[in-house]
């Protein structure tokens, strides 16, 4: 398996957490989002990934694109250790906390937004608060359905790293980055503190990649 990957890019995080915590060995290929006016608009990557993001993985012939995507087929093809409960609503609880951060979070905050809202004559102090407004925003809701479930345990959903959690510690991580209030979310910070101490999740941080800076 080959990962394309930026070490600090939320989506490809995701995926390496769920490669280390199913022991699973890859060729890590960097793509710098910001060097050379972004390595990701390459013709020779767009070939990869014709929305020019990361991740991409290569499986074999397969070249699989969108991190939620990709952690699912992991989890068809390596079952084990498993990152979805096995009861239909325990995997649908996980599903709904992986995806407040990775469709309703996350989207309204990643590089390229940032960088059109630079183009729009936004100065950084501005891109900052609308960054920190969002996270805060739906970590607050996140809180909610952790502190209100009786399902959380040591992690999202239960004592062992799921779906949810691979969504929430890059997340957490690029929240803490870019000094975003955490301090009315005590669950949130609790389960990523606990996860991000993890040996696959300490393995996949961003200041552990090839291209690290």
């Amino acid at each position: 398996m080959r990962l394309y990957s930026y070490f600090r890019s939320s989506a490809a995080y995701r995926v390496r957490i769920a490669l280390a915590l199913k022991k699973l060995d890859y060729e890590y290929q960097a793509v710098h989002l910001l060097k050379d006016g972004g390595q990701q608009k390459r013709p020779e990557f767009r070939k990869l990934s014709p929305d020019a993001l990361v991740p991409v993985l290569e499986d074999g012939g397969a070249v699989l694109t969108q991190s939620l995507a990709i952690i699912e087929y992991l989890e068809e093809t390596h079952p084990e250790p498993a990152l979805l409960p096995s009861d239909p609503i325990g995997r649908a609880r996980v599903r709904a906390l992986a995806m407040t951060v990775a469709c309703d979070i996350h989207p309204l905050n990643n590089l390229r937004v940032l960088k059109y809202l630079k183009q729009l004559g936004i100065e950084q102090e501005g891109r900052d608060q609308w960054y920190r407004h969002w996270v805060e925003n739906g970590l607050t809701a996140f809180e909610r359905m952790l502190a209100d479930s009786p399902h959380t345990g040591r992690c999202c959903h239960g004592d062992q790293p799921t779906l949810a959690d691979i969504c929430l510690i890059p997340q957490v991580y690029n929240a803490r980055r870019l000094k975003a209030d955490l301090s009315a979310m005590p669950t949130v910070v609790r389960v990523a503190d606990y996860c991000a101490a993890l040996p696959a999740f300490e393995a996949a941080h961003p200041d552990r990649q090839p291209d690290a800076e």
